[in-house]
């Protein structure tokens, strides 16, 4: 599985951790940025991301800023992209599970290391249930 990593400045740290920790599981990763925490537009980040994620460059995405929220609005503008921003393990698996989230976001200034991580290798290991569910993320891609 290639995953997506992308951040601003907020969420810099955070991707750092989560990437040092996928690979190490062996995940094959590109990084996109940002690459310090001087500030930057998240939204060229979220977006960039998504469009590797919705042209099949990458199977999955995960995406850091601030809180979570900014970077994954600008990535479902995308077609084709279900950017989840989750702060528990339950809302990580749920949002594979039933809405077959394509993309994680996380907050750095939300979500401390140690859970984050816990939330990615969840997410992850997650499976689209599809059945009614398909139906209904049939409907959100319209």
């Amino acid at each position: 599985m290639k995953l997506v990593l992308a951040s601003d400045h907020g969420g810099y740290e955070l991707k750092e951790e989560i990437k040092k920790h996928l690979l190490e599981k062996g995940y094959d990763l590109e990084d996109i940025g940002t690459h310090s925490t001087e500030s930057v537009d998240y939204p060229e980040f979220g977006r960039a991301a998504a469009e590797m994620v919705a042209a099949g460059k990458a199977d999955k995405g995960i995406l850091c800023c601030g809180t979570g929220i900014g970077i994954s609005l600008a990535a479902n503008k995308v077609k084709g992209i279900r950017c989840a921003v989750v702060s528990d393990t339950f809302s990580a698996k749920m949002s594979r599970a039933h809405n077959d989230a394509n993309m994680l976001s996380l907050g750095g200034r939300v979500v401390g290391a140690g859970l984050a991580l816990e939330i990615v290798d969840i997410w992850l290991a997650t499976e689209f249930e599809g059945g009614r569910h398909q139906r209904r993320v049939d409907k959100i891609e319209g």
